[in-house]
């Protein structure tokens, strides 16, 4: 599922960069209202189409409520309003992105999810000052592709809520 990019002169850049990709530079891509972002691949133990969430009665608003991965319960964050977002349209269904932290699983609710890409760190940006305060206190840095702006983000930042 690893997506290997062409460099301008048409080689591949998995072959070009060889040894120095480590697993920990693979991401998995995913869209929030339009904003492309990206999680690393290791976090990640499953991806979900349109699931049943369960409301969880008092929870904060980002909580969305939870549901059922084979038997075990999983916490559903909605990454839009963790985010500042807007809400989704009620007809429009998320995907789940099931990541782990200390040990829980919790599912992060995304609009599209992408690829599996590498990224160099050495290509990789501080996040620009005029980011929005709640994005750069959850991104890792930002990197520039084709036009768009790809926003790493630090899994254990989201899931810190409150």
């Amino acid at each position: 599922m690893q997506t290997i990019a062409a460099t301008p002169n048409g080689a591949p850049r998995a072959a070009m960069q060889g040894a120095a990709l480590r697993e920990d530079d693979v991401f998995l891509t995913l869209t929030v209202a339009g904003q492309s972002c990206a999680v690393p691949v290791l976090a990640v133990r499953d991806v979900l189409g349109p699931h049943a969430i369960t409301r969880i009665p008092m929870a904060p608003r980002e909580v969305a409520g939870s549901l059922n991965l084979r038997g075990r319960i999983v916490t559903a964050l909605d990454l839009r309003l963790r985010l500042g977002l807007p809400s989704r349209a009620a007809e429009a269904q998320p995907m789940s992105v099931v990541v782990e932290q200390s040990n829980e699983l919790y599912a992060l609710l995304v609009d599209q999810v992408g690829e599996v890409i590498p990224l160099v760190a050495a290509d990789c940006a501080p996040n620009p000052p005029t980011l929005d305060p709640l994005w750069r206190d959850v991104s890792r840095g930002v990197y520039r592709q084709e036009g768009r702006l790809l926003i790493v983000l630090d899994v254990g930042r989201v899931l810190a809520i409150g």
